[in-house]
């Protein structure tokens, strides 16, 4: 049964109680974020930007979280041509549980990182994110830079608010697609140029807190289509969805609201082929793998093991009105995550 109740009128994200007013998804960040009004302990609180910027060749992604005892940033570099390859180079940070003084919300604001190895920042400005970059020792001895400018006009967004099973736990979650890129990221000598014809950004927001043991399945891609701009997030896994999911198509700044769609993830290895399929038919996908940004962490407490997939995509899409998107070989990432923190 579709879950797609949509929150419509802005009020306070959490109540007097610390628990959500009105679980359910949304087009913007209309639910009112206020960390103050959190009712569990500090370190139990996680708060991320997270951007990810993607064309056929190379992509870039860039973190920056405050998970309270820890603090993860991280830049990656992914290349996707000839041989493909990846590094992502972290910095971990404990304890911070509020000091890096993330916004309250994606729609102004910086968000920064300084330190003497990694210098990373997050502007917002009218119609615009400004994404900054200076990694030293990055790979191999070399230093990362970058420069991004991705262009955001008036567009929806996927936003939802989704509760725990567990007392004060919440998930408070937008994604921000089809931000047309421009700009460059810088390694080893190589210039990797974004093209705002053909490639795009994608910002994953959050905040929130997260019982300790979570597997979760996120998707998301964004091309041109004719000139148009195509754009999917597709997840499950956060916590308790009864009111709604994340599950939307993004067609020229307009969210169209998807039911549940399901990974089918091939058990040999995670660059098989997999299938993506919806219950009402709208979201139905092939797709082949490229790379497979895997990264396993065990340190007892802390638990992680990721697989972010990288690929191409072909299908169909269909819009709220029935409208039919013929999807061909756009590059995008699924991934499956299992986390312990």
């Amino acid at each position: 049964m579709a879950r797609n109740h949509e929150v419509s009128k802005r009020h306070p994200l959490l109540g007097t109680d610390g628990e959500l007013v009105e679980p359910g998804w949304s087009r913007s960040l209309i639910q009112e974020y206020n960390r103050s009004m959190i009712k569990a302990h500090k370190w139990r609180i996680k708060e991320w930007d997270y951007y990810l910027v993607l064309s056929d060749s190379f992509a870039g992604a860039f973190t920056i979280s405050d998970d309270g005892y820890i603090g993860l940033q991280s830049v990656s570099l992914l290349v996707f041509d000839g041989v493909p390859w990846e590094h992502t180079e972290t910095v971990l940070n404990a304890f911070p549980m509020g000091k890096l003084s993330l916004p309250t919300s994606s729609s102004s604001g910086t968000t920064t990182y300084v330190d003497k190895r990694l210098q990373m920042k997050f502007e917002v400005t009218e119609g615009k994110r400004h994404i900054s970059c200076h990694f030293d020792n990055f790979y191999k001895s070399k230093p990362f830079e970058c420069d991004i400018i991705l262009e955001q006009p008036s567009m929806d967004s996927m936003v939802i608010a989704t509760p725990w099973n567990k007392k004060h736990a919440f998930y408070y979650n937008q994604k921000i697609n089809t931000m047309r890129a421009s700009g460059f990221m810088e390694y080893d000598g190589i210039r990797y140029e974004f093209n705002p014809r053909t490639d795009f950004g994608t910002l994953d927001w959050g905040r929130g807190v997260w019982t300790y043991d979570n597997t979760w399945y996120w998707g998301s891609g964004n091309a041109d289509i004719d000139g148009n701009s195509f754009g999917f997030n597709i997840g499950y896994g956060f916590g308790n969805t009864k009111a709604a999911t994340e599950n939307v198509i993004f067609y020229n700044g307009k969210v169209h609201k998807l039911d549940d769609v399901e990974f089918h993830i091939p058990k040999d290895s995670y660059l098989s082929p997999w299938k993506f399929t919806s219950s009402d038919k709208r979201f139905e996908m092939d797709f082949i793998p490229v790379l497979d940004r895997a990264a396993c962490l065990d340190y007892k407490l802390i638990v992680s093991d990721q697989h972010q997939v990288f690929g191409k995509m072909s299908g169909t899409a269909v819009l709220d009105d029935g409208t039919k998107i013929s999807v061909k070989d756009i590059m995008c990432f699924a991934e499956k995550v299992h986390n312990r923190y």
